[in-house]
């Protein structure tokens, strides 16, 4: 039950780790700036808002093991259309197919732990969660080093491959029955708590993703470490995230979620400015990506369980509310980071980051927490 969720969640997001260690290349290659390639994620983000918001209505009465099979049919198909682009427009315009890929490998791997007993979901959340982790650990390094090998357009093998993985063992997915009737992302969110966790994760997202999207550029520009070497940077962050978010499970149960999310939320938001801002050094600068990582891995999967306690009768609903709310994030990140690196730098990208976790934190402290609930 739990692999396919895990490779579905590591496809979609390795259809976005690709960029980070590839980003220079491809600018140099396509003669665009890093800020402009940069944007292939607002497009992706998008879509994919779009289309989680098309899902929603139906994600309760589709089979978990048909939204992974949709996902990464549609992600083979994207990381080949990627490759073959040939300039900068062809590029962002094959970002459409990425985002119609990721909602339905975001949505199912999520919807898929609602088949868990309660006392195992959990655990199965935290390697769910952790598989954005795995998408780092393996994607980055073998991205990077095709990249310097051959090109980055060899690169995107890595992700096709991970989707191919998950088609393959999509069938043991377990499917989520539902009596209830189904529900759109409109009608979710009229729903208070829910409405509140969706914008919490969006600001939360924003800042996360826009760290992961620029890091790479961070790295090679400014701590001066070498495009070959990016990728394991990256993937070191990534080792950190996937020790954090793979033992939240046995944190979340002497701990309320609520209180896990914000505190975590808080946590980034003072070592992000100093990440971006203040270290420069490669070492010292790669030990701070891992804290913001490893602090990251904890938020993560408490805030995905928290996201089921809102609506626990419409599980599917709320991971594809999820899934575009993540996606909302990634867009704003996008923006965001590629408007300031263009113009103040990295340090005032870390100021406004800090300010987007705190806003974050503050707008889960006001989520219904079911341990604490009356």
């Amino acid at each position: 039950m739990l692999v396919p969720l895990v490779l579905a969640t590591m496809a979609s997001q390795a259809l976005l780790v690709v960029l980070a260690p590839t980003i220079v290349a491809i600018a140099a290659d396509l003669d665009a700036p890093v800020a402009t390639v940069g944007q292939a994620r607002s497009v992706t983000a998008l879509v994919s808002v779009a289309a989680s918001m098309a899902l929603t209505a139906r994600a309760d009465r589709l089979p978990v093991r048909t939204l992974v099979r949709w996902g990464s049919s549609l992600a083979i198909a994207a990381c080949a259309l990627v490759g073959a682009a040939a300039s900068t427009g062809a590029f962002l315009t094959a970002h459409v197919l990425v985002g119609l890929a990721f909602a339905p490998l975001l949505s199912g791997g999520f919807a898929g732990l609602a088949a868990f007993p309660p006392e195992r979901r959990a655990w199965a959340t935290g390697y769910v969660a952790g598989a954005n982790a795995l998408a780092w650990i393996v994607v980055n390094p073998v991205a990077a080093a095709l990249t310097a090998a051959f090109s980055w357009r060899v690169a995107l093998a890595a992700p096709a491959t991970v989707a191919l993985a998950a088609l393959a063992t999509s069938g043991a997915a377990a499917s989520v029955p539902s009596g209830h009737p189904a529900t759109t992302l409109w009608e979710s969110l009229r729903f208070g708590p829910a409405r509140r966790w969706v914008l919490s994760e969006v600001a939360a997202f924003a800042a996360w993703t826009c760290v992961l999207t620029f890091g790479g550029a961070f790295f090679i520009e400014v701590v001066g470490v070498t495009q070959s070497a990016v990728g394991w940077v990256l993937a070191a962050g990534a080792a950190a995230y996937l020790v954090a978010s793979s033992r939240a499970g046995r944190l979340a149960q002497s701990v309320p979620l609520r209180r896990l999310v914000w505190v975590s939320a808080l946590a980034m938001a003072v070592v992000i400015p100093l990440l971006l801002g203040v270290v420069r050094a490669p070492a010292p600068a790669v030990a701070t990506f891992c804290v913001v990582a490893m602090v990251a891995g904890v938020r993560t999967p408490a805030s995905a369980g928290l996201a089921l306690e809102q609506l626990p009768e419409h599980p599917a609903a709320m991971a594809s509310a999820r899934t575009a709310a993540t996606q909302s994030g990634y867009l704003v990140g996008a923006l965001v980071g590629g408007t300031l690196i263009a113009g103040p730098g990295y340090r005032a990208l870390g100021v406004v980051l800090a300010a987007i976790m705190a806003a974050s934190a503050w707008l889960v402290r006001r989520v219904r927490d079911v341990a604490t609930a009356p």
